[in-house]
């Protein structure tokens, strides 16, 4: 279904990183972004050559800031061929297909969005893995025709990912919920840390850094991801505010059944993400260990991890300021926990409770 050649107009992060991908699978890629150096390093990397103008792409690629989404769809779909097939990979859908509504081309138009990033930026932070196993909404208008469709999903499919089928705005919708508020809230935390006492952050653990890690990513980005979707971004901060008064009432009230209750209702919250493959969550245990801050130590544990016949769920690793040792939680699957920590300390590890 996709043969190619694919083309990918914005050649940061994401767009070099399907780039990558579909070189991967042997397709050829053609290359185009309004910043030449960008361009230039994608190249370097093996992810495509730049476009000429005589090559005419099965599928183009817009991957390109939010702000910037409408007009550059709109210009593919005029440069492109009748049977050229366009699409964008924007963190919103209904904005973008609402720009282009009316355009004689619209049947060859069909949204997606991969559901994968990193805080980083540019196409040295590229990956042709990024995408593999992660799920990729594929967000069709009403005009959009059944082949432009299975092309597009071909795309997510050569990527390695999962394809899921949604409007647009029920995409819209489930991104506020689980990114783009999720996202704002880990910027609101991080900032009450900006500024705050040394000794304070000395007491950082991997709590906090787990709460804050996305808040790292470009605001100028976020902030036009954000701003695309007001309306269902919106709505979920009118919740959360009710929810907040009510954990500020608990709080400054000495309420402990109210703020269980609130806390309890968060846990509920982390119960209903799915698990791995989508399946339903498992519940997980963390085999934590003390680890030199010395070469090859991560490797080392990993391999003697590795022989325990345990699968590894989730790494985080953390640094105790006032020694050179590090903290490693691993998280498995809760009742395989102990079988791991005692392969571990079998083989000199200390394990922490």
């Amino acid at each position: 279904m996709l043969a190619g050649p694919v083309e990918i107009v914005g050649t940061g992060l994401i767009g070099t990183s399907i780039a990558l991908a579909c070189r991967r699978a042997g397709l050829e890629v053609l290359l185009t972004d309004s910043t030449p150096d960008h361009v230039r390093t994608a190249t370097g990397l093996g992810a495509g050559r730049p476009r000429a103008e005589d090559d005419v792409p099965q599928l183009v690629v817009v991957a390109v800031p939010p702000d910037a989404l409408g007009g550059v769809i709109a210009r593919a779909l005029d440069a492109a061929g009748p049977e050229t097939v366009v699409t964008d990979v924007g963190s919103v859908k209904a904005g973008p297909l609402a720009a282009v509504g009316g355009h004689p081309g619209l049947s060859r138009y069909v949204g997606s969005h991969p559901m994968a990033g990193t805080e980083h930026s540019g196409p040295l932070s590229a990956s042709a893995e990024l995408f593999d196993g992660r799920p990729w909404a594929i967000t069709p208008g009403p005009d959009a025709t059944p082949a432009a469709t299975r092309v597009v999903e071909a795309l997510a499919l050569v990527c390695g990912a999962v394809p899921v089928h949604l409007s647009p705005v029920e995409h819209d919708r489930a991104v506020a919920r689980t990114s783009h508020v999720p996202h704002l809230m880990a910027s609101l935390v991080a900032g009450t840390l900006a500024g705050a006492a040394p000794d304070h952050l000395a007491l950082s653990g991997t709590g906090v850094r787990d709460v804050t890690r996305v808040a790292g990513g470009d605001p100028e980005l976020y902030s036009q991801i954000i701003s695309g979707n007001a309306s269902a971004v919106a709505t979920l901060l009118t919740e959360i505010r009710e929810r907040l008064d009510l954990a500020l009432e608990a709080v400054a009230g000495g309420d402990r059944v109210g703020l269980e209750s609130l806390l309890a209702y968060g846990q509920a919250g982390t119960r209903a993400i799915p698990g791995k493959h989508g399946a339903a969550p498992q519940p997980m245990a963390a085999v934590r260990v003390a680890l030199p801050d010395q070469p090859g130590g991560l490797a080392r544990l990993f391999a003697d991890a590795g022989d325990s016949g345990v699968n590894i769920e989730d790494v985080r690793i953390d640094h105790d300021p006032g020694r050179p040792v590090g903290l490693v939680e691993i998280d498995v699957v809760a009742d395989r926990a102990e079988e791991l920590r005692s392969v571990l300390e079998s083989r000199g590890w200390a394990t922490l409770s």
